[in-house]
């Protein structure tokens, strides 16, 4: 059975590659991500990991889909995919010295339309940033796209004191999960 990643992200598929899983194809939703008005974190997660899918399985009849979203919540807010260095600041300077939520949602859709759901929920502490560790981090230029203006996998890992949870889906994909759905739905692991 065809296994199509619905995402574009190169972490996703390269978080893949880790459980030796290789998509037959990547194709990504493209799909309005607005949160909803009062819409929470987890739910809003839950909903675009689903939406994508649904949306790709359309083009792909009998393959399984797996798609994903991972959030970044301060409290009740949704922290953005950060597009300008103000963005970025901005996001940084809430989660200074603070614990965070990052949710990562997937959704798997088999060949016969059955849909599987998982959320993965994972606590990052920062450590009390100075205005000199958020400018160095902004001029590193890794926080571009990113949910909550940051990437655990590179230079932020130096300004996070503690994590509780799963590495993988703080940086996008929650390994464990992905693999107990894929198991389950009889694809291929080795």
């Amino acid at each position: 059975m065809r296994l199509i990643l619905a995402s574009a992200s190169p972490r996703r598929l390269a978080l893949l590659g880790q459980i030796g899983v290789v998509p037959d194809a990547v194709d990504p939703a493209d799909l309005d991500e607005t949160p909803g008005k009062a819409e929470l974190p987890a739910l809003y997660a839950a909903r675009i990991a689903a939406e994508k899918a649904v949306v790709v399985a359309a083009r792909h009849d009998g393959a399984l889909v797996l798609s994903g979203d991972t959030v970044v919540a301060a409290g009740r807010r949704i922290l953005p995919k950060a597009e300008s260095e103000a963005e970025a600041r901005a996001c940084l300077t809430l989660l200074s010295g603070r614990r965070h939520r990052v949710l990562s949602a997937i959704t798997l859709i088999d060949g016969a339309g059955v849909a599987r759901h998982r959320l993965s929920t994972n606590i990052v502490t920062f450590k009390r940033l100075e205005a000199a560790d958020i400018d160095r981090y902004i001029a590193s230029d890794e926080w571009r796209g990113k949910a909550g203006g940051y990437a655990i996998q590179g230079k932020a890992a130096g300004l996070i004191r503690a994590i509780q949870g799963s590495h993988s889906a703080i940086m996008g994909l929650p390994l464990y999960e992905t693999r107990t759905l894929l198991k389950a739905a009889g694809h291929p692991l080795d």
